[in-house]
Order: C-alpha cells, then structure tokens, then sequence
C-alpha cells in the first residue's frame, strides 16, 4: 500500500530536529523554575489534587504532538494512483501461413517440426498484443484456418488445433499458400501489411505460380517474411503408412526450395530465413518481431489525493485540547 504514498515537500521533515531541543529546553526550564523545600514531614501538605499536578507535562506533550503534526502536513503527504491506457495507432495485419504437410512431422525438431511451429508461434502471437493476426494452412492447397482478428484466444486456439490431416491434398503448394493469404489481406487498411510463410519442402502442387503470388503481394503491398523449417543433412521422415494407420519413419534427404522463398522474400520487401532447430526457429520469431513494430500512444492518468488535511485538523485538536486544559483543570497550577 505504501507503493504509491508519496511526500511532495520532505525537506520539511528537518524541522523535526527541532522536537529533541524543544523537549531539552523544557527540562531545563522546568528545573530550573522548580523550588526545593526541604522539611521533616510533607503530611499536612497533601492535597487531592496532586495526581493533578503531575500530569501537568501533558500539556507541553500535546503542544508537541501538534507541532509535529503541523511539520509533517508541511512536508506534504498524498496517495498517488496512476493508470495508463494504451491507444493503437498504427496496427499492423499479420497472416502466418504454415505448411502441414506430411513433412511437417519429421522428428529433426522436438517433438516434430508442427508442434515446435506451434509452440514458438503462440509466442510470437501472445507478443502482439495491439495486432490483428490471421492463420492459413496449406498443403496441396490451401485454406483459411482463423481470418483476421485482435482475439489473440481465438487465434492460439485456431493455431493449436492445427494438424496433419488427409482431408488436404498432399503436396507442398507453396503459391497457393501465399495467395490465400495475400487475399486475406489485399483489403486492409493497416499501416503495414505482413506474411510469415513456412515450408519445409518445395513447391510441387496447386495451380497457383509462387511467382504470380508474390507480384499479387507487391500489389497490394504486403511484405512477406519467408521460413525454410528443417536441419541440414538427413531427418526422419513420414515415409509410409502401415496398416494401422500410423506413419512408418525413415531417414530422408532436407528439401527446401531455398531460392524460391529467397525471391519471395526479395521481391516484397521481406526477408528469407533458414531455421534447423527450434532454438533458431525461435529467434527468427524474435527478429520478425522487432522488425515489425507497432506504433502506440501510451496516455497516463495521474489522480493525487491529499493527506495534510487530516494532519492539520489533528494538530488543532491538539491544540484546542491543551488550551482547554490549562485553563480549567490545570488553571490553578500555571
């Protein structure tokens, strides 16, 4: 609670100095003013009232009381609550187009190439908290799996049920990819319009030319940020189904089309990046992040609420207290 209590004139508090030779002078004073008597036996002097008269420091300990409260209302004491409210100026649209073909499931990464995409992806969408983020999928062809939205759970939703599936024509439709997502952004208006497309194969299916996709995307200005997924060298692979069902794997050469997704990139502005395990996959994400920034206003409310009042009422009740009291019940001791 005291995160937020504040004191706006603490130079102030140096005038507590002043207490201790404040308490110093009335010792000295009140010593100095007392008269010594001395007599075989005070018994005729004793009087009702002299409990009265010992509590007659009271007075000065009320005074004092009161002007310390006096110096710390001086010093200035308020709450302060502070709350900000964040207004996207400039959003950026963004579709993540992913490849789940078969490939997709070899075992180079942890647990296969799919689920570390979806693990790293759910990141990077959780990071753009101010952006309207979209989902294609593609194999054969090509599909909107989640449209545009700032529903960041709808889309880590859409992007957790992403699976290999043989409902998609097999293959890796690279055009057909990134033509659907080009149409799922050729109508908007935000200030920047961006594609993530990740493949780990080469472009051997669909009637769309990944050439004529990427003249589309310069058209309606998009920049297109392309991923080759998959190690150098050898990784197990789908190779087959067995009569259960279940994929039969085997060591398959990488095939990636690095050059088409090089010039894909080339030609819209974006850039081409190679990913050969999840911990690079990983920073490729971090580095489209920084890349792609969004421009916010950021408007900060400040509300003080004031805290000597209390202090000063509490110092004139001392004072009233004190004053009240040397004239009545310690009147006759002054």
């Amino acid at each position: 609670m005291f995160e937020n209590f504040e004191f706006v004139n603490p130079i102030f508090f140096w005038l507590l100095l002043a207490l201790p030779v404040l308490i110093a002078w009335y010792l000295w004073k009140r010593n100095k003013q007392t008269a010594t008597l001395k007599i075989s036996s005070v018994k005729g002097f004793k009087s009702g009232k002299n409990w009265i008269a010992r509590l007659k420091p009271l007075l000065f300990v009320l005074r004092l009381l009161a002007l310390a409260a006096i110096i710390v209302a001086l010093a200035r004491p308020r709450t302060v609550d502070e709350s900000t409210r964040i207004k996207t100026t400039k959003g950026i649209d963004i579709v993540m187009a992913i490849d789940v073909s078969a490939s997709m499931l070899a075992r180079d990464l942890k647990p296969n190439r799919l689920e570390a995409l979806k693990t790293v992806a759910a990141r990077f969408i959780q990071a753009r908290p101010n952006d309207r983020i979209g989902l294609v999928e593609y194999a054969g062809e090509s599909y909107t799996k989640n449209p545009l939205t700032s529903d960041k759970t709808v889309v880590l939703s859409s992007l957790k049920s992403m699976e290999y599936n043989t409902v998609i024509e097999g293959g890796t439709a690279i055009g057909m990819g990134l033509g659907t997502a080009v149409n799922r952004l050729k109508e908007s208006r935000a200030k920047s319009k961006v594609i993530i497309l990740l493949t780990d194969g080469v472009n051997n299916s669909g009637f769309i030319d990944p050439k004529i996709a990427s003249e589309l995307a310069v058209e309606f200005g998009i920049k297109v940020y392309t991923i080759g997924l998959g190690t150098n060298g050898l990784a197990m692979s789908p190779i087959g189904l067995r009569p259960n069902g279940s994929f039969q794997y085997g060591s398959i050469q990488v095939e990636i089309d690095e050059e088409l997704l090089k010039k894909i990139a080339q030609t819209t502005g974006g850039q081409y990046f190679r990913a050969t395990s999840t911990t690079k996959l990983n920073e490729i994400y971090n580095e489209i992040n920084k890349l792609e920034k969004t421009d916010i206003e950021e408007f900060k409310y400040t509300n003080y609420e004031e805290m000597f009042r209390p202090l000063i009422f509490l110092a004139l009740g001392l004072l009233l207290i004190e004053l009240l009291l040397r004239y009545t019940v310690f009147r006759s001791f002054i």
